[in-house]
């Protein structure tokens, strides 16, 4: 399974290498297409392990005034 990951930058806020480099430091890969990164699971997640991984996300991105989506399928 994947935990997809859209961004929606700012321009008042952190610039999109930084918040690349601060994504890729917990796992996630850039990608092209429809979303922006992915995160690969290597088995099927719990619940509570996407939900951990959602709260990293946001503990990682406060304060760079950046909205995001996670789908994990």
């Amino acid at each position: 399974m994947k935990t997809y990951l859209t961004i929606w930058f700012n321009s008042n806020g952190a610039s999109p290498t930084k918040i690349l480099e601060k994504l890729e430091d917990i796992g996630f890969k850039p990608m092209k297409g429809n979303y922006d990164m992915a995160y690969d699971w290597n088995s099927k997640p719990e619940t509570d392990e996407v939900l951990h991984l959602a709260n990293t996300v946001r503990k990682k991105l406060k304060g760079d005034k950046v909205l995001f989506k996670l789908e994990t399928v």
